[in-house]
């Protein structure tokens, strides 16, 4: 059986897809499981860590209601990746150019596009359903300054944290262009405001929630119709972010590479999102909060630290995971003890052989702070098979 822990005591049992559970984690499970428009069990993945209210690398089925703390602020975060013609061998001797390249053409942290460099075409079919939104929810607007011009400034642009870009080489020397983002500075506002939303909704409601920030919004009530909406339109905006991000990429390597082409089809896919669905019988709203689906056949992107390796996998199905499964190693420590236990030089050791930053700014993003991504691919065995094997060579942090 791929399960590898039951909790049980809640309204719901959790079925848990790895035998290390941290303690905060494991509370965090059992107050979704009580909670009382949860739905059949609440699955977590190999790389369930503690989250905020919920808990990362869950998948949390609700009938009749989502939770939008659950589904998260960074809301469509997820993956894209896409192989290419070139092979190992024709990569130049050095890879630092490769790097300030990337560097230059996507801007990463707090930067945007500047008003010529805007991606607007990417950006014109979303127009209108944004206006949709904050016209009934004014506040959104009002959470950002210059709200109608940094949507469209920020498309194109990875963001800080944990999102990066790769280039990669898979088991067979073929070379990868990999990318994490979501939706950036909007899908935060969005995610800020209805999470506030639900929890004042549930106040008025007062179900002893064990968590404020599982909260939840009804089907039937107008907030919930709009919520449904703006978190579509998020995961709509963070899959164009990333589909341009990957072009401007692409332009951007062409002028230090010899001539390429895209051999496979680009894999584009969400893992904080919410989707209705249909498991065991019932139509449901699945939350995956760091999962990605994992349908029978359907292609995934499983990345691991910038100094490990990552996966390219196949879904089976299993219908115990929601058809679901990780969406990366998971982090072990917080930023903040990763930052006090390890040092430059660790960063340095760990990092060996991969063109990246190297820097105390990105020492919270250590390879050593997230879990082993092959235990990871173990304890999923069941849910996925590993179709590709990627290892890093370039990293791009936000």
């Amino acid at each position: 059986m791929p399960v590898k822990q039951l909790i049980e005591g809640g309204r719901v049992p959790v079925k848990v897809f790895t035998a290390e559970l941290e303690p905060q984690a494991r509370v965090q499970l059992e107050n979704v499981s009580r909670l009382p428009v949860v739905f059949g069990h609440v699955a977590a993945m190999p790389d369930v860590h503690a989250g905020i209210g919920a808990t990362v690398g869950s998948v949390i089925p609700t009938r009749g209601a989502i939770i939008p703390a659950a589904v998260g602020v960074d809301i469509g975060c997820g993956m894209n990746a896409l192989r290419l013609s070139l092979r190992a061998e024709q990569l130049p001797d050095g890879l630092a150019r490769l790097r300030t390249a990337i560097e230059c053409a996507v801007p990463v942290g707090f930067e945007e596009r500047g008003e010529g460099d805007a991606c607007r075409e990417a950006c014109a079919p979303l127009a209108r359903g944004l206006g949709d939104i904050v016209s009934r929810h004014p506040k959104i607007a009002k959470m950002q300054r210059d709200p109608q011009k940094k949507w469209i400034r920020q498309m194109g642009s990875l963001g800080g944290g944990n999102h990066f870009i790769e280039l990669c080489l898979d088991e067979d020397g073929h070379l990868w262009v990999m990318l994490h983002s979501g939706s950036r500075g909007i899908g935060n506002c969005i995610g800020q405001y209805f999470i506030a939303k639900a929890r004042e909704a549930m106040l008025k409601a007062d179900p002893h929630l064990p968590d404020r920030d599982l909260a939840w919004l009804t089907e039937g009530s107008k907030v919930f119709e709009d919520y449904v909406q703006a978190v579509g339109w998020a995961q709509d905006y963070a899959f164009a972010n990333r589909r341009e991000m990957m072009q401007v990429i692409l332009e951007a390597i062409r002028h230090e590479l010899p001539s390429f082409e895209v051999t496979s089809e680009a894999i584009n896919c969400h893992h904080n999102y919410v989707r209705r669905e249909k498991h065991f019988g019932q139509s449901l709203y699945v939350t995956r909060k760091g999962a990605i689906s994992a349908r029978e056949g359907e292609l995934g992107i499983i990345p691991g630290s910038m100094g490990a390796r990552s996966y390219i996998v196949r879904g089976k199905g299993e219908p115990e995971s929601f058809s679901s499964c990780a969406h990366g190693a998971g982090r072990r420590m917080s930023r903040t003890e990763a930052k006090r236990r390890f040092s430059h030089a660790d960063l340095v050791a760990q990092t060996q052989g991969v063109e990246c930053r190297k820097d105390k700014g990105v020492l919270d993003e250590i390879p050593a702070a997230y879990k082993d991504i092959d235990r990871v691919m173990a304890d999923q065995s069941d849910l996925v098979e590993a179709v590709h094997t990627l290892k890093q060579i370039v990293c791009v942090k936000g």
